[in-house]
């Protein structure tokens, strides 16, 4: 029963191989698809969609947009009003606080959108697993803890519904994959992070033979494992769940939280395996063994552009690049057209390839996401690398952190002032700001120059802020809960400043 139950579900990776060998006439596919049923839309027929459109008249005739520029067009969607975007109502809606904008995004998620992309990208993640680890996984005997945000569903008038896009999944997800899952929904969906936290760690402790993995974001999953080491006293996870086997994280970059989880996790058993999903949809997840490149969903109801970074930044948004332009090395602001009814929308995300046979990528930051105050150019990959390297070099373990410039003035230089939340702190902070430093420097000639000789840019300072913190901000920002993220980079000091004024009233 088990051999049989593990080809059924093994079977779409023989879909994925086939997508690794000839990836470019899935997006003309999915192109065709997508104008096709755009022509039956208000948005279709405002830009002059036709089923036969031609991929330079599309990019000609529909500008790239932001959420902000898209927003008029789902809040008519939001209201009950079909065709909009896509035929037909849409009813679901995924509430996304962002972390770029105050303003919450509501994304549409047609059944299409769920149909086609979500649920078949993550039937293929573990098919994937279930293939590359055929003969070391108990995965299908065992369950996984699935982490989200806050899972409360509200209504939006009479016809449409929203939460998390956790919410949303679980509350379509077939019944087939709910086998596999736990805590139970009733805990999982409820809506408070402060209320849920107890009642999952209670729960789990109930099933510690069954629990094989997790799903989740690195900086919520931290919190449920400080809560479960805490009630049990163990020294670490392995010692609760002994069948640990594997780790499925998503949202933020997993590089600063590497040495933390191998202390949570000691054992080279247990795999790690990166995914790249968003309320917008889910693009990508690590394919290989061992090798941190994840392989684009090509077949998965999306059509992708690429804007060069360069061209992000001059506003040149007409020079968006198909998937068959792109070059190994360049980083890329994403562009996605989907079967959510989302045309040409920037995401905010920048990637950079690392091969295109097939295409693999790594995600490097966020468009609005760097600081560049002095010319610098300091990317989040850049700052995460720089957080490992000063935790490795000082046996340290960061919870949480955010940077931001201190703007030169007359007798002062700039620098970046780090603010970090430390679960294990260093002895000496002075050494971790160098080896911070000295990592940056490496990583970064943009930053290596304006650090030459202490002219332009000072060394980093790094504030450490009292545990919770950074929980006590994103709760007084509406935002606490599993999918929500706090900012690593800023231009302006607008992030540090509210959490520095937190952390005084501590």
């Amino acid at each position: 029963m088990w051999g049989l139950l593990h080809a059924l579900v093994r079977r779409p990776y023989r879909r994925l191989a086939a997508m690794r060998e000839n990836p470019l006439p899935f997006q003309q596919k999915w192109l065709a698809y997508l104008l096709r049923q755009g022509s039956k839309t208000h948005f279709g027929r405002a830009h002059r969609l036709t089923p036969t459109l031609s991929y330079e008249a599309f990019r000609t005739q529909v500008p790239v947009r932001s959420y902000e520029d898209l927003y008029p067009w789902i809040e008519q969607a939001l209201q009950g009003e079909r065709d909009v975007l896509w035929p037909g109502f849409v009813r679901w809606f995924a509430r996304s606080s962002g972390t770029t904008n105050d303003r919450s995004k509501f994304i549409p998620l047609p059944p299409q959108s769920l149909r086609y992309n979500h649920f078949q990208a993550a039937k293929e993640l573990f098919a994937t697993y279930l293939t590359l680890y055929r003969h070391d996984t108990h995965l299908l005997a065992g369950k996984i803890i699935s982490i989200g945000g806050s899972h409360q569903i509200s209504h939006v008038g009479p016809h449409a519904r929203y939460g998390d896009l956790s919410a949303v999944l679980l509350a379509q997800m077939p019944a087939f994959y709910r086998l596999f899952r736990a805590p139970e929904l009733k805990i999982a969906l409820l809506p408070r992070w402060e209320e849920k936290l107890p009642r999952m760690a209670e729960a789990l402790l109930r099933q510690r033979k069954a629990i094989v993995g997790l799903a989740g974001v690195p900086t919520w999953t931290a919190v449920l494992f400080e809560e479960l080491l805490r009630r049990t006293r163990a020294a670490h996870l392995l010692e609760v769940f002994p069948r640990f086997e594997v780790f499925f994280h998503g949202a933020v970059s997993f590089t600063p939280y590497e040495s933390l989880f191998q202390r949570y996790l000691p054992s080279p058993r247990v795999r790690y395996l990166e995914i790249y999903n968003a309320s917008e949809g889910f693009f990508a997840f690590q394919d290989q063994p061992d090798q941190k490149d994840l392989l684009l969903l090509v077949d998965h109801g999306v059509f992708y552009e690429f804007l060069p970074l360069s061209s992000f930044e001059r506003g040149a948004f007409e020079e968006t690049l198909p998937l068959e332009a792109v070059r190994v090395g360049e980083t890329y602001a994403l562009v996605i057209t989907t079967t959510g009814g989302l045309w040409r929308y920037l995401i905010g995300d920048t990637i950079r390839f690392v091969s295109t046979r097939p295409y693999r990528l790594r995600i490097v930051g966020r468009t609005r996401h760097y600081i560049n105050a002095f010319g610098e150019e300091v990317m989040v990959e850049n700052a995460e690398a720089a957080i490992r390297a000063a935790c490795e070099a000082s046996g340290a373990s960061v919870r949480d952190f955010t940077v931001a410039p201190v703007y030169l003035e007359q007798g002062r230089r700039g620098a970046h002032q780090w603010v970090i939340e430390f679960i294990t702190p260093p002895s000496d902070l002075a050494h971790f700001a160098e080896a911070l430093d000295r990592e940056l420097r490496r990583l970064n000639s943009d930053y290596d120059a304006k650090r030459e000789g202490d002219l332009a840019l000072g060394p980093p300072q790094v504030v450490t802020v009292p545990t919770g913190t950074f929980d006590r901000w994103l709760a007084q920002r509406g935002r606490l809960g599993g999918q929500n993220k706090v900012p690593r980079l800023s231009n302006d000091r607008t992030y540090v400043e509210e959490i520095l004024a937190l952390a005084t009233l501590a």
